[in-house]
């Protein structure tokens, strides 16, 4: 009987990924109760925008950009988080600054401000610094990333890379250039580029670009190491990835197109989770109970085992779909969520759902204190 328990013994750090609409939210927040419910202090983050966390947990407030803790009757301690790139953003420069004046210049620039909320990919790099940060903390044994839909979340996977070799291309080191000589603007042949930037852009924006990258000198080296340490951390043994897919072949698909590039990057699969699947209803065919219908003389019961036969197709199909993901796995957990009578919605819906997660036997639910 697969489950999670053996999966995530002894992770500091859990990535759930997936398509959006299977469910990932919920399973991330189910296993941070269930890693509370066993004596651990656990963080989880989000960075998808849809802001579905709060409501999973049941925070009628929603979530802010610092870890708040919800009051569950459990022996550990279960915190949450909504990602805000801006604040995160500020962190990081206030981090690697020489000084607060130096930290100040910089996010109070309008070419800061307007990168820090629409440059491609901030976003996803702030979300890995977030998870640097948290994974630092004293207070958390434990920090569980819920992620975007799964292409989105390769850009958080990528977003450190990115992030240096950026910092090493000679663009970077040519937009440097000014702050290392008293701007005097690279030289005199390159003040008509960027006189024609200026007149493309504005002289405004290009004013506050070469006044952001003058705040900025000096703290290359210091972004450029904590994005290695990033890096390291997403490879670490001690970081699991649970992918989620629901029983169909579309996020089945997504979930495999994920796993490859997990692999193509050295890291594994730690489980899968499939989420709302239908029951076998016994151990028989869909085949058999069409052919114990066909047979039957009791119009009643002869219904009764043609409905079975159709909830056992549906079943047969959904294992179908998710094949492709098991031959993927290479021996790791593949762990099946039932469809439940309801939504799930409430704390009394996620503790349910861990049961199935760590195949444990139903209990109250972890209510507030």
């Amino acid at each position: 009987m697969s489950t999670l328990d053996r999966p995530l013994r002894g992770a500091t750090v859990i990535v759930c990924c997936g398509s959006g609409g299977v469910g990932k939210t919920t399973v991330a927040a189910v296993i941070g109760i269930e890693l509370a419910r066993r004596d651990q202090r656990v963080v989880v983050v989000t960075i998808d925008p849809a802001r579905r966390l709060a409501d999973a947990l049941g925070l009628a407030d929603g979530l802010g950009a610092e870890p708040q803790r919800i009051d569950l009757d459990v022996p550990g301690e279960l915190w949450a988080m909504m990602l805000d790139t801006e604040v995160m953003f500020d962190r990081v420069v206030r981090a690697n600054a020489a000084d607060a004046e130096q930290a100040d210049r910089i996010v109070q620039n309008r070419f800061f401000r307007n990168m820090a909320g629409a440059l491609s990919g901030t976003q996803e790099y702030m979300a890995s610094e977030a998870l640097h940060q948290l994974h630092g903390d004293e207070r958390f044994d434990v920090v569980v990333v819920d992620t975007p839909p799964s292409r989105h979340a390769l850009d958080f996977l990528e977003a450190p890379g990115v992030l240096a070799r950026f910092l090493d291309h000679k663009v970077f080191k040519l937009l440097m250039l000014p702050t290392r000589s008293g701007l005097r603007v690279l030289n005199t042949a390159a003040q008509p580029i960027l006189r024609a930037i200026g007149r493309v852009v504005g002289s405004d924006v290009l004013a506050d670009a070469v006044a952001f990258f003058q705040a900025f000198a000096g703290m290359e080296v210091g972004f450029r190491d904590r994005a290695s340490s990033v890096m390291s951390l997403l490879i670490s043994p001690d970081t699991r990835y649970v992918l989620v897919a629901a029983p169909r072949h579309d996020t089945v698909d997504e979930a495999v197109w994920f796993a490859d590039q997990l692999r193509a990057r050295g890291i594994g699969v730690s489980a899968a989770v499939v989420n709302r699947t239908h029951p076998r209803f016994g151990s028989g065919t869909a085949a058999e109970a069409a052919e114990q219908a066909a047979e039957e003389k009791d119009p009643a019961t002869a219904a009764l085992w043609t409905n079975l036969a159709e909830l056992r197709t549906i079943a047969e199909r959904e294992r179908e779909a998710v094949a492709p993901l098991d031959d993927r796995l290479d021996g790791a957990a593949l762990v099946e969520v039932p469809l439940l009578a309801g939504d799930v919605h409430d704390l009394d819906g996620l503790v349910e759902i861990g049961t199935h997660l760590f195949k444990r036997r139903s209990v109250p639910a972890a209510g507030r204190r």
